[in-house]
């Protein structure tokens, strides 16, 4: 079963916090968060498919990780994304490599 957006902005809004999920989305105000979370608001497919890729990149990786080493992981430098982060990579619609990225972390890479 599919999960539905505002569910999925829903729990990013609570391990990553408002301002991290509109930038992973590439939202200008972290405002529109809480809309989308809400279902006042449905963000654009662009948006949305950011949105999703985050919420199943931290579920891969919670299955190894604290929630806590995940919200790092997504903010720090990481060399296979040429050194940027993966919510930087995410928010350039990176998905692929922000996915092998996460998946070369779990095997300790």
């Amino acid at each position: 079963m599919k999960t539905n957006i505002a569910e999925v902005v829903q729990y990013l809004q609570e391990v990553f916090g408002q301002k991290l999920t509109a930038f992973i989305a590439g939202a200008s105000d972290a405002k529109t968060v809480g809309r989308w979370a809400r279902g006042d608001n449905t963000p654009r497919t662009e948006t949305e498919m950011r949105l999703r890729t985050a919420f199943q990149v931290f579920h891969l990786l919670q299955s190894h990780e604290s929630a806590e080493t995940i919200r790092a992981w997504f903010i720090g430098v990481n060399p296979h994304l040429d050194d940027d982060s993966p919510a930087e990579a995410l928010s350039e619609d990176r998905f692929p490599q922000v996915i092998a990225a996460a998946r070369t972390f779990i095997d300790g890479g």
